[in-house]
């Protein structure tokens, strides 16, 4: 399955494949420490609208693969409970990351979507068919995106990447299906 759409250029885009940051896209960005000293002493906050975004990516039949920077036990947890398709932690080479998935998952670059917030995802913004980032990202780097979210990160900046590559009448038709199952008895 795939997200087909009119490019920013002109043409239309085919995304099979979507990679998503996670700090400064699904967050905003800030790291909170409690006063335990433990490797789960840190806190993040997440928007539930972005579970929205995974929700039309798994109706579409695109999966969503998480490459972060960091490695933390929340950001595990928060992938588990939407059900990514893959989370890859403490990955320094976003774009050898992303190359080797998507040959993994039979998909070329120019077929994969990323969102991404600051240096380490220029390189992955730049080589794949479509790219955002989020509102607040700095602008050295969003000038490497083919769009610029309207959403600050921690916002629902995901939901919104997501929507952006959904033309009305496949939104609409997601939506429905959505509702369909929530409206139906589960078996």
């Amino acid at each position: 399955m795939a997200f087909v759409f009119p490019g920013p250029g002109g043409g239309q885009v085919t995304i099979r494949l979507v990679f998503t940051d996670i700090d400064g896209v699904w967050t905003d960005g800030s790291m909170y420490y409690d006063n335990v000293d433990s490797p789960d002493g840190e806190l993040k906050r997440f928007h539930t609208y972005d579970s929205a975004g995974v929700k039309f990516c798994r109706l579409a039949g695109v999966p969503v693969v998480v490459i972060t920077g960091e490695t933390t036990e929340i950001v595990a947890r928060r992938c588990r409970k939407l059900g990514i398709d893959r989370l890859c932690q403490g990955v320094s080479d976003k774009l050898t990351e992303a190359t080797r998935l998507a040959a993994e998952y039979g998909v070329p670059l120019s077929e994969c979507a990323y969102v991404g917030d600051d240096v380490p995802d220029i390189p992955l913004l730049e080589a794949v068919g479509y790219s955002a980032s989020p509102a607040n990202a700095p602008a050295y780097v969003a000038a490497h995106a083919m769009t610029i979210l309207g959403t600050a990160g921690g916002q629902g900046a995901f939901r919104e990447f997501v929507e952006g590559m959904l033309p009305q009448p496949r939104r609409d038709e997601l939506l429905s299906l959505w509702l369909a199952s929530l409206r139906s008895p589960a078996p």
